[in-house]
């Protein structure tokens, strides 16, 4: 059994899931780069290197990655807004399998757009009865395709999956903190934030929250890693506050060394707004044992954190709650530790590449088994595809989509009970 993966360049966030696909499937796994990564990307460590084997490009071999699309079993298609690349594999009704992120990240009134319906119907609901899928990359994915009536019962739990680190985690949790290396109980709370520094980022509500702790008169260090048209103004506020001694602008670092701070790390600070499809720095600080604290509308917050088991949600534009619970896990070591053993064992036992690629490979069985065509080898068994729930949320990838909607009433709250308060 063959699957192309189609996208629009392969990216360290997906290179450990199509290597976990490309083993699974013994070499019949294939990813059609559509275009060269741009060179804002490259600049930020995007680019792996080497280019994997299992790589095709387009641009390069058009002919070979255009008959490949159509002829093979089963297509993965996401990161790209062209569908020329498999408009002929739809009309041939081939089993497809798009991945994506939300529709309206900019708000779902765009949904009111004639123009926009017009193409969402072309591109997605007119195949709502077809042997087309959905894996949502983000918790607000299926309410956006919900609004345009698109592939109904056909939704499924998806992300990004970079790469997953073992640890002895009692270990690295004794290893966090700031300052005094080889003596813990002077060591104080260790905060961090990390994204480029632009509006929908949110680098003010780190520099706020450090004013806040400040003003507690709680001890603790703030690192801020990125660059950005915001950088200069968020150095100023800090100046302006008085800060100096709390926080450090460490600029743009590689994505290895991002990891290594998030290993120091006790809170992880993740302020993004809606226009954060899914947002992998989540995953990673998960991964590090970090405590995470996250706005309610980024689009991983729903699948990988239940708050006050293994992170902290509050809500978008509440920037009290966001300090409130920084204040709480500064002075609450123990609990901060609970939330982020918890968050390694998310990572470790569910969101991570490999258990991804078997759980999609148990779906498409169970897809072509559906279209009265032959179970393929590999992947999970059904009773294999109901365990592994515990993640965060309850969520795992490949587990039907819920359709959470954004505000009160049907939000994330609603779905899964209160927004965590501090104590």
């Amino acid at each position: 059994m063959k699957i192309a993966f189609v996208s629009n360049y392969i990216n360290h966030h997906q290179i450990p899931f199509c290597n976990a696909m490309h083993k699974l499937l013994e070499g019949e796994f294939i990813f059609v780069q559509t275009e060269p990564m741009e060179e804002e990307r490259v600049q930020m460590g995007w680019h792996h290197g080497e280019r994997p084997s299992y790589v095709h490009c387009y641009y390069e071999e058009e002919e070979y990655c255009r008959k490949l699309i159509l002829d093979c079993e089963v297509v993965l298609f996401g990161g790209t807004d062209e569908e020329s690349y498999i408009v002929d594999r739809l009309k041939a009704g081939s089993l497809t399998i798009r991945i994506s992120e939300r529709l309206y990240k900019t708000g779902q009134w765009r949904a009111v757009s004639p123009r926009g319906l017009r193409k969402k119907y072309r591109d997605h609901t007119r195949y709502r009865k077809a042997s087309v899928y959905l894996l949502c990359a983000g918790g607000y994915v299926p309410s956006d395709f919900h609004i345009v009536r698109a592939y109904p019962g056909k939704m499924y739990c998806w992300g990004y999956f970079p790469e997953t680190k073992r640890y002895d985690i009692e270990e690295l949790l004794a290893r966090k903190g700031y300052g005094a290396e080889g003596d813990a109980e002077k060591r104080i709370p260790y905060f961090l934030w990390a994204a480029r520094m632009i509006d929908w980022k949110h680098p003010e509500l780190a520099v706020e929250t450090a004013r806040h702790l400040k003003e507690k008169g709680i001890p603790f260090h703030m690192d801020l890693i990125g660059d950005g048209q915001m950088r200069a103004e968020m150095e100023a506020l800090a100046d302006r506050y008085g800060l100096g001694e709390q926080v450090a602008f460490l600029g743009y670092q590689p994505p290895e060394q991002v990891r290594q701070y998030m290993e120091q790390t006790d809170v992880f600070l993740f302020t993004s707004d809606r226009k954060e499809g899914w947002g992998a720095v989540a995953n990673e600080a998960m991964n590090s044992g970090c405590a995470v604290i996250a706005d309610h509308m980024i689009g991983a917050v729903p699948f990988l954190l239940k708050s006050g088991e293994n992170g902290l949600i509050y809500e978008d534009k509440k920037a009290e709650q966001l300090f409130t619970l920084a204040e709480q896990l500064a002075r609450d070591g123990d609990f901060c530790r609970k939330l982020g053993r918890n968050a390694y064992r998310t990572i470790i036992e569910v969101w991570n590449a490999e258990n991804a690629a078997g759980r999609l490979m148990a779906l498409i069985q169970k897809m072509l088994c559906r279209d009265g065509r032959e179970k393929v080898s590999g992947g999970l068994t059904e009773e294999e595809v109901r365990e592994g729930q515990w993640a965060g949320s309850g969520l795992a990838p490949c587990s039907p989509a819920p359709v959470l909607s954004e505000y009160r009433g049907r939000s994330l709250a609603a779905f899964r009970g209160e927004f965590y308060r501090a104590r």
